[in-house]
């Protein structure tokens, strides 16, 4: 019941329609349990007549009349609490999709990481489902099923007490068995669950990657994998559905053979003139109503025992701690530090607190407007590096300054604010080119964007494109090329215009002739901005102030690239791997 009272605090919001609306399908089932009076009273007319000639015809037209009147409110009201039902849900849906979402973007980037897209999303849809259905059950059963219960029973009690006393211990014994048989399927619902997370978290990554999968004729092994995972999920189903129909058979038939023992009950005390006909007809309507509040409950139960396995990992994402604030509203430019410096201080990391270091003690100083260059070899820690400036993770050790202020004391909308950047995999929306190159602004002129397509070498192409501005480039930018989808990458950085600019392998996806062309726009981007690029081609950071040489964590060197040229270590080591590669291309085709 953990979860029930985590979905009950969650939906507080909406308590007061829900409440107003439970009343409301309350009204209804008292209309509907006052249908058998009428039966009862009609009957008793028409028995009255046919006894004695005492009978009133025009009694029983009235009482039709009234019965008409019941079915036509109890329909009215009916209608009206489908309509205030489905009102409800769907602002519960958005409700709890606005809450979850929200919570995503504050959660640390090592939950990322580490999950999978397609998983997060299935739980996200998993968990709202079972959480509007908990909710809907709410309004529409409990109450009623409380209220026809009571209401039932009393009155079979006070027509004949054996009657109303086998009526009474229905209830546990119908209860007991319903909470058994949706505790036995809720364990293995569980398991369910997590086969068809991995599942739609694989047909996810396998939809994203479907060049990789096609290009490695991997689709057999891919459709196997998922196959004999759902084949999983169907042995796990079919023991649901064998115990769940098993325990539902002697349930049910336990039902039918007291319930036609009260029948026969109530036809023996009437045949002794005990019970008159109409109240015979009204013991009998109430009995197969009180299937009605029965089979409610065991729904409850069915209902309570799927929102607590359904909803189990929606709460165990937003259990998990906040290391952001998530705020609506951009930062100003009038209140960005126009002229930023950045200053590690004995900065390390780790992704867990049981890992290697992958950052150990480093120290250095990026003076503002300065171009910074990092350098080493693949896994080196140089992204984890950008990662730290972005407020990505949290150092294990050291500290970082931004003049001088030190990260810890300020916010990651603060921080970021004072950085563009254009990620080494292409980082678009499957929407259009206006949309990605001016995303994260509220507001972007035509010609803003036009102007920033020129400066990245992206116009020509995107005026070539049905639709130009307003062209749809599909997932991840999968219509365009590597080239053309990193000078829109670019073009982005230039929009945006912060004072911090980082680069990561900005240029590794164009040819030499783009490359060459683009490499003016970026020096009038990186004018008076503190600059920090990795790259692997040295021939695009020649012109930086410094180079940071990183090896293993650590860093080993730092200097001019004409410095460091000439001194052993890591940096003239690929240098050298470098030029001896153009050199053996060249001589290959007679080129010297």
């Amino acid at each position: 019941m953990k979860n029930i009272q985590k979905i009950i605090a969650l939906s507080k919001p909406l308590c007061a329609l829900t409440w107003l609306l439970s009343l409301l399908v309350l009204v209804m089932s008292i209309l509907q349990q006052a249908q058998p009076f009428f039966i009862k009273f009609i009957v008793d007319n028409i028995q009255l007549q046919l006894t004695n000639q005492q009978g009133n015809f025009k009694t029983v037209a009235y009482l039709m009349l009234g019965l008409l009147v019941v079915n036509l409110v109890s329909s009215i009201l009916n209608s009206l609490s489908m309509r205030f039902g489905d009102y409800i849900n769907s602002r519960l849906r958005r409700y709890l999709t606005e809450e979850f979402y929200s919570h995503v973007f504050t959660l640390p980037q090592k939950y990322f990481d580490s999950e999978i897209s397609g998983k997060i999303l299935n739980q996200l849809v998993r968990g709202i489902q079972s959480i509007q259905d908990f909710m809907g059950m709410f309004t529409n059963f409990v109450l009623p099923a409380i209220f026809q219960s009571i209401f039932t029973v009393g009155i079979l009690f006070y027509y004949s007490g054996p009657i109303g006393l086998l009526a009474l211990l229905i209830f546990p014994a119908y209860i007991y068995m319903s909470h058994y048989s949706t505790k036995k399927w809720g364990v293995e619902e569980m398991k369910k669950n997590r086969l068809e997370d991995i599942t739609r978290g694989r047909i996810s990554e396998v939809i994203g990657n479907i060049r990789l999968v096609r290009g490695f004729m991997a689709q057999a092994p891919e459709w196997k994998l998922v196959s004999k995972t759902l084949a999983k999920v169907n042995q796990i189903y079919d023991r649901q559905s064998t115990t769940y129909h098993l325990i539902n058979f002697f349930r049910e038939f336990s039902l039918e053979l007291v319930l036609i023992l009260i029948s026969l009950i109530t036809f023996n005390q009437t045949f002794k003139g005990q019970l008159s006909l109409g109240e015979m007809v009204l013991i009998l309507q109430l009995i197969n109503l009180l299937r009605r509040p029965l089979f409610a409950m065991s729904f409850i139960l069915e209902r309570i025992q799927a929102a607590e396995s359904g909803s189990k990992e929606y709460f165990t994402i937003m259990d998990l701690k906040e290391e952001e604030k998530l705020n609506l509203l951009a930062l100003p430019k009038s209140k960005l530090i126009s002229r930023p410096s950045l200053h590690f201080d004995q900065v390390s990391f780790r992704y867990d607190t049981t890992g290697n270091e992958v950052l150990k003690k480093i120290s250095f100083k990026i003076p503002s407007g300065q171009t910074v260059a990092l350098v080493g070899h693949s896994g080196a820690g140089k992204s984890t590096i950008i990662n730290l400036i972005l407020k990505f993770y949290q150092p294990a050790g050291g500290g970082i300054y931004l003049n001088e202020r030190s990260y810890s004391h300020l916010n990651h909308g603060f921080i970021r604010s004072h950085i563009s950047l254009v990620f080494q995999d292409n980082e678009l929306f499957s929407t259009t080119i206006r949309e990605n190159v001016s995303y994260g602004m509220a507001k972007a002129s035509d010609q803003a964007i036009i102007s920033a397509l020129k400066k990245a070498n992206a116009y020509d192409f995107v005026m070539d494109l049905p639709g130009k501005l307003d062209a749809q480039i599909g997932e991840r930018g999968v219509k365009l090329s590597g080239g053309q989808k990193q000078r829109i990458q670019i073009s982005r950085a230039i929009m945006r215009n912060s004072p911090i600019l980082i680069l990561d392998e900005a240029t590794s996806s164009l040819d030499s002739k783009s490359e060459s062309a683009i490499q003016s726009a970026l020096e009038y981007l990186m004018k008076n901005k503190l600059t920090i690029i990795i790259a692997h081609r040295f021939s695009t950071i020649q012109s930086a102030d410094q180079i940071l040489v990183i090896d293993q964590g650590k860093l080993v060197g730092c200097g001019t690239p004409a410095e460091l040229a000439k001194q052993p270590g890591v940096y003239s080591e690929l240098l050298r791997y470098q030029i001896s590669g153009n050199e053996k291309l060249l001589a290959k085709y007679d080129l010297h």
